[in-house]
Parts: C-alpha cells; structure tokens; sequence
C-alpha cells in the first residue's frame, strides 16, 4: 500500500505552520472563508506559505468563492492547489483555476442519501475528493460522517476529513485506505490555535496504520 499523505489545514500562526512541516506533513491548509475561525487574510496566508520547504504544498480552501476573489488570492499568495468546499460545479472550479493552471479537489459533505460515485462523475476535472461531515458551516465542525458511506473500491484519490483526530486516525486509515487524511480542529488547543503535540501524534497514527 502506498503510504497515506497528511494534511493540516486551518493554519493561523507561523509556529503552527513550522510544527506541521516538523511532524513531517504533505500539505498544509489556509482557509479564505469570512465566516470561519480559522479564516486568513491573503497577507497572513502570504507570510505563512513562505515558511514552507519544497515539496510541502500549500492548499488554499474556498467556499463559493467570487473570481475576483480567487484571482486576488492566486496574485497574493502562492499557492499551490485549491479546495472547493461549496456548491461549485466542475466548471466553476476549473474557470476559477485557469488563470494559473493550477490543480483543484471537490469537498463533498457526507451524509445518508449522498451517492458518492454520482458526486465523483459530476467533478471530472477534480484531481480527487475530499469527503467531510455535512455540517451546518464548512469544515473544521470535529463531527464524523458514517465511513461506509464511501463505496469499497473507489477509484479516485480520495482525501478523509471530518472529526479525524490523533486517537481515531489510526482506525480510519486502517478501515478506508484513503489517499490522504486532512485534520484541522482534531490537533488544535483551540480554533484556529494547532497544538504540536497534537500534530505530531496525529502523525504518528497515520504512520502506524500504514506499517
């Protein structure tokens, strides 16, 4: 089996930022979404995505975003991939993309009735899928979506997000075998504040599964 890649997201603070990159992340996180706690101005998201070394990529997360939004964002601060977690439609997220040709994943909020395969086919330009909680806002809710709603086999990659945390990672990784696991409030000390010890046995759990 290949090995499961990790990413942080919700990133507010340099030190944050350089525990995640200690603990041996894939991708780290910033939200432009208003409504959330762990939302981001493009200058605070500028200074932190400076902070990483090659080959850990900076993914910036997006709610039904406006173009002219996006495009600021995307002239601001680098990054590399995006996360749509709204109602985009394949179409939209992949205009929103073009100016940089940058790579996108689909955030689908699991619940019953969700058919993931219709929801995959509707998202063709996805480079894969994140699946979350459904939830009244988007992301960082720590709430955890039945799992054997994703359907055995399925062929994209798929990231597992949704109320992950150090002490359950290790079974989700186990009983899923996702592509990545993405966690933001299951290693913080409070919204938006990320605790090293935290990311640094989420990691840990992630790793063990994998042996």
């Amino acid at each position: 089996m290949p090995r499961t890649r990790i990413k942080i997201c919700g990133l507010t603070r340099p030190q944050d930022v350089a525990a995640a990159v200690e603990a041996g992340v894939d991708a780290v996180g910033f939200v432009f979404y208003p409504p959330s706690p762990r939302h981001l101005s493009f200058d605070r998201a500028a200074e932190l995505a400076r902070l990483l070394p090659p080959f850990v990529t900076a993914v910036g997360l997006f709610v039904d975003p406006r173009a002219d939004f996006v495009a600021e964002a995307l002239h601001r601060v680098p990054l590399q991939l995006l996360q749509f977690h709204g109602d985009e439609s394949d179409a939209r997220c992949a205009a929103l993309c073009a100016s940089r040709g940058l790579p996108w994943i689909k955030a689908i909020r699991m619940r019953a009735g969700v058919d993931l395969l219709k929801s995959s086919a509707f998202h063709p330009g996805a480079r894969g899928l994140l699946v979350d909680a459904f939830a009244e806002g988007y992301g960082g809710s720590g709430k955890t979506f039945d799992w054997s709603l994703i359907p055995a086999g399925f062929a994209r990659p798929l990231t597992l997000s949704g109320g992950l945390d150090p002490g359950n990672v290790g079974e989700a990784v186990r009983g899923v075998r996702p592509w990545a696991v993405d966690v933001s409030s299951g290693v913080e000390a409070a919204k938006g504040i990320k605790d090293a010890a935290k990311i640094a046995a989420f990691v840990a759990g992630v790793r063990n599964a994998d042996d």
